[in-house]
């Protein structure tokens, strides 16, 4: 049985469902939270919430859909937390200036522009670029109007092309650039 195309029921159909699709929503989430090891977290408790559900994934038309999407509300509801818990801390103490850890070489420029946005746009623009998911199901998944989603698109675009632009003419041998001048001293 394919378990992309009915429900799960076996040890080795939920091997093949793990393995067909843990890392791309692990790739996804990671892009929607720019934080790998909270991205392999909440991927990982969407799969155990599965596991644990009476009927597994029975009925479900799309797992990987119904993964992403607990996925996504894991990620939601810790990010809803950590606000009541800042805003709970900084009343008792006051702001310290935390230091960023110099970028490592697992970081790309697209997943760092794509880390700048605000969440909403980086929420629309993942789920619809790498998950590959149409405006409405974003729109259900983030419980939003389509025309936010629309919006957030087009503000999330706009905002990469403006960050990114000049990604293309900084690429070493792009045939848009020409070739690449190597010279020796």
């Amino acid at each position: 049985m394919r378990p992309e195309h009915g429900p799960i029921d076996t040890d080795q159909a939920w091997g093949e469902l793990y393995h067909a699709c843990y890392r791309r929503l692990v790739t996804q989430l990671y892009a929607f939270t720019a934080d790998l090891t909270e991205a392999q977290d909440v991927v990982q408790e969407a799969f155990a919430r599965a596991l644990a559900r009476p009927r597994g994934l029975a009925g479900v038309d799309n797992p990987e859909a119904w993964l992403r999407t607990v996925a996504v509300n894991v990620v939601r509801r810790r990010w809803r937390r950590r606000r009541l818990l800042d805003t709970i801390l900084l009343r008792d103490r006051p702001v310290s200036r935390l230091v960023e850890a110099a970028p490592g070489p697992e970081r790309t420029d697209l997943r760092d522009a794509i880390a700048t946005l605000p969440a909403g746009h980086r929420q629309a623009i993942v789920l619809h670029y790498l998950a590959d998911l149409p405006v409405e199901e974003i729109a259900r998944l983030l419980d939003v109007p389509v025309g936010t989603v629309k919006s957030r698109l087009s503000r999330g675009r706009t905002a990469l092309a403006a960050r990114l632009a000049d990604y293309r003419a900084a690429a070493p041998g792009d045939p848009a650039t020409g070739p690449t001048e190597v010279t020796h001293a």
